[in-house]
């Protein structure tokens, strides 16, 4: 799901980019924020940093007196992705495994659909290993897949989610690319 956040944050700007014009400083705090918004990567309350969509609010900055650079309080609003229970998204395999798939899902590199979860498809060992269904449709790697999610972790340590999906329902599966 794709959320529309409001955030406050501290943008710190080297006094060597202060430069005698407005719009200098603002463009430096713009890609400070940038920066420092693609670094942080995801939270667990609020998901996976996308974008910064708009600078709402540039505060007085302070001069930090040990490093010279100048902190200036900002409040941007931007977009963020979180996978949530009984969501239904689209992603595509990158790991076939005797006992399931991996798919990527937009910036959720780890979505996991055990074969149980798979209702009809029968594993197919092989230098490319598949799951196949009587109807005779695939999922392989770089397979599109339509699934439910089950279940969501978030990962401390790695700053990222990881799922539990499901192809139990109607309309889900593999896409087909016509």
């Amino acid at each position: 799901m794709f959320l529309k956040v409001e955030l406050p944050w501290n943008v710190m700007i080297p006094a060597a980019n202060m430069g005698e014009k407005g719009l200098m400083l603002k463009r430096s705090i713009m890609t400070q924020l940038l920066d420092a918004f693609t670094a942080k990567k995801a939270t667990k309350e609020l998901g996976y940093y996308l974008g910064v969509t708009s600078l709402n609010k540039i505060g007085q900055g302070k001069i930090r007196e040990h490093t010279g650079e100048v902190m200036f309080p900002v409040v941007f609003t931007g977009i963020t992705f979180k996978i949530s229970q009984g969501e239904i998204l689209e992603g595509v395999v990158h790991r076939v495994l005797k006992q399931g798939v991996f798919l990527k899902c937009g910036p959720v590199e780890n979505v996991y659909i055990h074969c149980l979860k798979m209702p009809d498809y029968k594993y197919i060992p092989g230098e490319n290993p598949i799951f196949m269904d009587e109807k005779m449709s695939r999922i392989q790697v770089e397979t599109r897949v339509r699934f439910v999610v089950i279940g969501a972790r978030w990962m401390e340590v790695e700053k990222e989610f990881q799922a539990l999906a499901s192809l139990e329902g109607d309309y889900l599966g593999p896409i087909s690319e016509e």
